[in-house]
């Protein structure tokens, strides 16, 4: 069996440990939950109340896409260490580096599902409301999922060296603050210290600029969305993910599984 093979079984045995887990069902039911009340909410006001629907129903698909791939892919595969399963998976001809590819990919194609599912919700709550669902929406979902390339591979990176809560700690903390990145350079550059001017361009590089994928804003305004909105994120993406891979390969190799 070639290494793609390899790689190609442990993600679809991932997708489907993931579709088992009673978490996943709970965590679509409440983001479901939580678009219908944004229909309420968006009621409350007296203009523009079909926009602020779906602004809050694409802030919903985000948090919870996220939560799933915190909750559920940091379980994943501590679940595989705590119950030495990934003792028998790792005596076959696989390698780590293998081994944690898989889980990668199956773990997106689960965020992915994810999304899907409440993409479909999303739109049909928005004919139902009587908004317009057209390319921009569909443009602003597909860049969610291309966020989720970025999330995972933290979430993979830091459950390869480190413990499930603390996993899940980081993998937030770099999720809300990638959101405001670009804020804090701003910052920084208008900053009098050169200390903090440093301190803001490295943290820029350093840190993933997620606030990149975040196209709500023009697809709930029909605004246009020009192609280096989307390849050049997407090309960020597949770049960051993979420097992601190759560090959380590189620690799990040196991880005691003991």
């Amino acid at each position: 069996m070639n290494p793609l093979a390899r790689i190609q079984t442990i993600a679809m045995n991932t997708l489907r440990e993931a579709l088992r887990d009673k978490l996943m069902y709970a965590i679509f039911a409440v983001s479901v939950l939580m678009t219908f009340a944004c229909v309420v909410i968006s009621t409350l006001s007296y203009v523009e109340g079909t926009r602020i629907m779906q602004d809050l129903a694409f802030t919903t698909m985000r948090l919870f896409c996220v939560a799933t791939a915190i909750l559920i892919g940091i379980n994943l595969l501590h679940r595989e260490v705590d119950r030495r399963t990934i003792y028998t998976i790792l005596s076959k001809p696989i390698s780590r580096a293998e081994f944690l590819l898989g889980k990668y990919v199956g773990l997106v194609a689960t965020t992915w599902l994810m999304l899907a599912c409440m993409g479909t919700v999303f739109a049909g709550v928005s004919l139902a409301a009587g908004a317009p669902v057209h390319a921009g929406h569909v443009a602003a979902t597909a860049m969610l999922g291309v966020e989720m390339v970025v999330i995972v591979g933290v979430a993979i990176l830091f459950s390869s060296f480190t413990t499930p809560m603390l996993a899940a700690l980081f993998t937030t903390g770099i999720y809300v603050v990638g959101h405001l990145t670009q804020n804090l350079y701003h910052l920084s550059a208008a900053s009098a210290d050169p200390g903090m001017q440093r301190l803001g361009i490295w943290l820029y590089r350093v840190l993933p600029d997620l606030e990149l994928y975040n196209l709500s804003l023009q697809a709930v305004h029909g605004l246009p969305i020009p192609a280096g909105e989307i390849w050049l994120p997407v090309a960020y993406a597949l770049g960051y993910a993979s420097l992601l891979l190759v560090a959380a390969s590189w620690l799990f190799e040196r991880r005691d599984l003991r």
